[in-house]
């Protein structure tokens, strides 16, 4: 699957102009040590949230978990990307609309909350309109994947049910996910979310 991401960021606010990378707090400026420690650095994040669950109110919960996760690694971690993004020719959700999406995800959320927790098939198709939305939305310049696969684990979490999207070495789970937020394929993610999703007690 293509990775082309463009941006329209021509005051270079998150980039270095010599580098090419990331600005960040660490002022790396190797892009395989920046990648090793970010990852580092938000999988000792990601503990904590499973140590410390933050409960899902609504889209405000996102640019927490967002915060949390990147806070040792750049100074914008939690703030709404500045700039226009693009995959493969297609855009995504632009910056002067977002207030509207902001209202459309809560609403969706707010439908979740009155699913009954042991109808997984419902559970199963809202969570994956819910991370359509946010993918489409795609409110950082970085770390979206990241942020919002963990969005819908706390969203699940709330109904007493395991959720994990990013299981390691299973490249057909991953492969699924893929495809789902880039084809905008509800349908592939809700039957990867209702296959993934476990009762709490017994996971």
């Amino acid at each position: 699957m293509s990775n082309s991401y463009k941006y329209i960021d021509l005051n270079y606010t998150y980039n270095d102009p010599k580098s090419g990378l990331l600005r960040n707090l660490l002022e790396i400026t190797d892009f395989n040590t920046l990648l090793f420690v970010e990852s580092g650095a938000v999988t000792k994040r990601l503990q904590e949230l499973y140590n410390m669950p933050i409960k899902i109110k609504g889209i405000e919960n996102l640019f927490e978990i967002h915060r949390h996760l990147f806070q040792d690694i750049y100074v914008w971690a939690g703030k709404k990307r500045i700039v226009e993004i693009s995959k493969d020719g297609k855009q995504f959700f632009p910056t002067t609309h977002f207030d509207n999406a902001y209202k459309h995800i809560d609403t969706l959320i707010s439908e979740f909350k009155k699913i009954p927790k042991d109808n997984r098939k419902n559970l199963a198709e809202k969570l994956a309109e819910i991370l359509d939305n946010v993918n489409y939305l795609h409110p950082f310049r970085e770390g979206n994947g990241r942020t919002q696969r963990e969005f819908l684990r706390l969203l699940a979490l709330e109904k007493e049910l395991t959720l994990n999207l990013n299981p390691p070495d299973n490249k057909n789970i991953y492969e699924r996910y893929m495809k789902g937020v880039i084809e905008s394929d509800i349908a592939t993610l809700t039957e990867l979310i209702f296959e993934l999703i476990e009762d709490k007690n017994d996971a």
